[in-house]
């Protein structure tokens, strides 16, 4: 929501006349001197947005504010040509409203699309979160990174790396609704104050590595690569079980972390709906974004949500530093999930993660079943991973 700044206006006033931190008003509006406000400068709220009002009969301005547990003034800052006093019934005037339930609806086909649409209005009605592409798919569908957070401990989640696991991705972008909505309404999750979080992580979150791979999944092949896509997946239409990208290579088995062992190994030596490492490490577009995030800022900790398995992966090659053990522990014990050291499997992005910097890296396997996982999981699979979602931000 957009006010227009008056003389003797403070951010801090409107973080009181809102009831909003004032961190986030600062954060929302980057381009705005909170120490010398220009009269008529237009600034963002967080976590509110205008809904237009129709004057009623007895209506008067002390009645709507008080309806919305809100001051009078807030309703004056956004009518500011309005005489109060002189309500004419039938006039449209502004209010704000308070954003208190989701915006995500994760409990649908959620293709990159639907993605889009979530982050447009997410970035608008939380102004203090920044939203921009690491690199390009395939296809040059943006891969988009969320990043909010002052502080200094730097935490990076990460979903949807195979095609077929596209629930993760509205799992993902759920917690950070949650997250979002705690923050702009002061209220805790799980008894926990999510305001000192904002204050001490540096928070980031690309919800889809694989946009290419998800639409896949979900829409069917495009045209221009049915031909290709046809051949790759023996003939058949249904695509409902591919991993890869839309090149068929597999983008978790692509990094250089004994990437030969998995070439030598795997199965297809050509691209196909899963497995295909590619001809070298790195090679494809997505999984490069994903490395120069890692490199460019140095990340203390990662979390890749796959499916299935209600389990965890966090070793590698004993290269894992010891808060991995802890955070593991924590992990279980929040989230029910079994937590397994090591797996023989590489070349994938959490081995990579750990064997490059040496910080803690999880590959996380929700839920349990068949890929891909019905939408009648998504409710337990978010409240198994809130948990883990939060220590890994918390701890």
């Amino acid at each position: 929501m957009k006010i227009t700044v008056r003389s003797g206006d403070s951010l801090w006033y409107y973080s009181q006349l809102f009831m909003v931190p004032v961190n986030l008003i600062i954060d929302s509006n980057p381009n705005v001197n909170p120490t010398l406000l220009q009269i008529g400068t237009q600034v963002n709220i967080p976590g509110f947005i205008e809904q237009t009002y129709t004057i009623k009969k007895e209506d008067t301005f002390w009645k709507l504010a008080k309806s919305r547990n809100l001051s009078i003034d807030a309703l004056l800052l956004l009518n500011q040509a309005l005489n109060p006093n002189q309500l004419q019934v039938g006039s449209i005037i502004v209010l704000p409203k308070r954003v208190i339930t989701p915006v995500v609806e994760g409990r649908k086909r959620y293709d990159f699309e639907a993605l889009m649409e979530d982050l447009s209005e997410i970035q608008t009605i939380y102004p203090f979160i920044r939203v921009h592409p690491i690199g390009e798919s395939v296809m040059g569908k943006p891969i988009q990174e969320i990043r909010l957070g002052n502080g200094n401990k730097k935490v990076q989640f990460n979903a949807a790396f195979h095609a077929n696991e596209w629930i993760t991705t509205p799992i993902l972008m759920t917690l950070l609704n949650t997250l979002l909505l705690s923050l702009t309404n002061s209220s805790a999750i799980r008894g926990l104050s999510t305001m000192p979080l904002y204050n001490s992580v540096d928070l980031s979150i690309v919800p889809m590595v694989n946009p290419d791979g998800v639409n896949l999944v979900l829409n069917g092949p495009p045209e221009e690569r049915k031909e290709a896509l046809l051949k790759i997946n023996k003939g058949s239409m249904d695509f409902t079980e591919w991993k890869a990208n839309i090149r068929g290579v597999d983008l978790n088995n692509q990094y250089p972390a004994k990437w030969e062992i998995e070439k030598e190994r795997k199965e297809p030596k050509s691209p196909a709906p899963r497995d295909f490492p590619g001809n070298a490490p790195l090679t494809e577009p997505e999984a490069i974004a994903m490395a120069e995030l890692a490199r460019n800022h140095l990340f203390d900790r990662m979390l890749a949500f796959h499916t299935q398995g209600e389990e965890f992966y966090w070793g590698y090659e004993g290269l894992e530093p010891p808060e991995s053990s802890m955070l593991a522990k924590e992990f279980s014990r929040v989230s029910g999930y079994e937590s397994i050291q090591y797996v023989d499997s590489y070349a994938g992005y959490k081995d990579w993660f750990i064997k490059e910097f040496q910080k803690a890296g999880f590959t996380v396997e929700l839920g349990k079943g068949i890929n891909p996982l019905p939408l009648s999981q998504f409710d337990e699979i978010y409240e198994e991973v809130l948990g883990m979602f939060l220590a890994a931000i918390y701890l």
